[in-house]
């Protein structure tokens, strides 16, 4: 799937892009306790989207890396649709 086709509300979602940037991480609290959040940017040649990675994915990963989200989900957070990995989800760096 492109990036410019993922819409809000959707389920089973599969990207490949680059991320561009990743904000610095911060805490939060959750139902299953205190993790740390930061929001990526990942792109492809058809945009741009914010990506939240999750306590030790925030880690993973650093700009520059090709990653590949697969069965992740889209919701609207701040007036801007985003990608979630999820508990079904996985996220990983994408083969050159």
């Amino acid at each position: 799937m492109k990036i410019s086709e993922i819409k809000d509300g959707m389920n089973d979602v599969s990207v490949s892009g680059e991320i561009t940037e990743i904000s610095e991480p911060r805490e939060v609290i959750t139902k299953f306790g205190t993790t740390q959040v930061a929001t990526a940017k990942i792109k492809d040649d058809t945009g741009e989207i914010p990506l939240s990675l999750w306590g030790k994915q925030v880690d993973m990963f650093k700009v520059g890396d090709k990653i590949e989200v697969i069965g992740g989900y889209t919701k609207t957070f701040k007036d801007q649709v985003q990608v979630n990995v999820g508990k079904n989800g996985s996220i990983k760096k994408a083969e050159a």
